[in-house]
C-alpha cells in the first residue's frame, strides 16, 4: 500500500535502488564531510578520491572483482596517500595543502597509467610472462570499465553496491558517534586535547580512515572527479544555517540525502523528456545548487533576525 503512494518513477526497482543508494551516500558524505570542512581540510576528499584510482586498478590486477574488494583496494591506496602526506608535512617544510596537491597528482597520474595500460593490454597479445599473468585481469577491467570509477555511473548501481555503501557507511557513522567528543575536541583544539591526554595522532588516523572510506564507497557512483564535491557541498551548505557541530552534521546528512535522491530523480525525468544526462554529475549539481542557495539565503535570514550570525561551530 505504501509503495502505491510513491511517485511513478520509484515504481521501478532499479531506479529505487539507485535513488536510495545515492541518498545514503549523500547522507554519509555529508556527516563525514562536516569534519573535513570544520578542520579546513576540504581538499583532503579530493586528494583521497584521486589517489584511490591506482588502488582500484591494482585490485583488478590481483584478482579483485567484487565491489567489496575493489572498495578495499581503493581505501588502501587512499590511506597510503594520506599517510605519505602526513609524513611529508611532519618531516619537511612542505605545507599540508602543497603535500596534498602533490599526492593527488602523483597517485592520480599513476592510476591513469595503470588504467591505460590495462585497456591496451586487453586489445593485444601478451609479450612476456608478466603480461600473460596480467592479461585476464586486463580483460576483466575492460569489461567492468575502469572509467566507471573515473567519472562514475550511478545508473548502474546494483543491490550489491547498495549493500556495500550501507555496510561501510554504517561502520563509519558508528565510529563517528562512538568517538564524537574526541573528534570534536581534536578538530577545534588539538593542543588542548593533547594536554588532556587524548591520543591525538591515533584520532587523526581514525578520522582520516573514516573520510577515506566515505570517499571510496562513492567512486563507482559519482566517480573520482566528482566525489569530493559530494563530500564538501552538503557540509558547506549546512554550515550556513547552524552553529553547533552536531546540528551541522545532521543538517549536512539531510542535505546530502536530498541531493542524492533528488539528483537521480531529476536525471530520470530529464532523460524521459529530452537528451540523456549522467546521473552522477546531476547529483553533484544538485548538491552545488543547495550550497549556493544556502550561501545566498542565509544572509537574508540573518538580516531578518531569524537566526544568529554564524560563529565557529561548536
Amino acid at each position: 500500500m505504501f509503495a502505491s503512494a510513491w511517485p511513478h518513477p520509484l515504481d521501478d526497482l532499479t531506479l529505487r535502488t539507485v535513488a536510495f543508494g545515492l541518498a545514503a551516500l549523500g547522507a554519509i558524505a555529508g556527516v563525514v564531510g562536516t569534519f573535513a570542512v570544520v578542520r579546513r581540510q576540504s581538499l583532503q576528499g579530493d586528494a583521497i578520491s584521486h589517489a584511490a584510482l591506482p588502488g582500484v586498478a591494482l585490485a583488478f590486477i590481483f584478482g579483485a572483482r567484487s565491489s567489496v574488494t575493489l572498495v578495499i583496494g581503493a581505501a588502501i591506496a587512499g590511506w597510503i596517500a594520506m599517510t605519505l602526506v602526513g609524513g611529508i608535512v611532519k618531516r619537511s617544510r612542505v605545507p599540508f595543502d602543497a603535500a596534498l596537491a602533490g599526492a593527488l597528482a602523483v597517485f592520480f597520474g599513476f592510476g591513469l597509467v595503470l588504467k591505460t595500460y590495462l585497456q591496451k593490454l586487453a586489445g593485444r597479445p601478451a609479450e612476456n610472462p608478466i603480461e600473460h599473468w596480467i592479461k585476464p585481469a586486463a580483460g576483466e577491467a575492460t569489461r567492468h570499465g575502469l572509467d566507471r570509477y573515473l567519472f562514475g555511473q550511478a545508473a548502474f548501481l546494483r543491490t550489491d553496491d547498495l549493500i556495500v555503501i550501507l555496510g561501510f557507511g554504517t561502520a563509519v557513522l558508528f565510529t563517528l558517534l562512538l568517538l564524537w567528543k574526541e573528534f570534536k575536541l581534536v578538530s577545534f583544539d588539538r593542543d588542548y586535547a593533547a594536554s588532556l591526554g587524548y591520543p591525538t595522532r591515533l584520532l587523526d588516523v581514525i578520522l582520516t580512515t573514516a573520510i577515506v572510506i566515505a570517499v571510496v564507497i562513492g567512486l563507482q557512483s559519482v566517480g573520482v572527479v566528482l566525489m569530493s564535491a559530494l563530500l564538501v557541498a552538503p557540509a558547506s551548505a549546512a554550515r550556513q544555517w547552524a552553529n553547533k557541530l552536531g546540528a551541522v552534521a545532521i543538517l549536512a546528512a539531510i542535505l546530502g540525502a536530498v541531493a542524492g535522491f533528488g539528483g537521480i530523480l531529476l536525471s530520470y525525468e530529464v532523460q524521459g523528456k529530452g537528451p540523456p544526462i549522467p546521473a552522477g554529475p546531476t547529483v553533484v549539481l544538485c548538491a552545488t545548487a543547495i550550497t549556493l542557495g544556502s550561501i545566498l539565503l542565509a544572509p537574508l535570514f540573518r538580516r531578518a533576525g531569524l537566526r544568529q550570525p554564524p560563529e565557529a561551530a561548536q
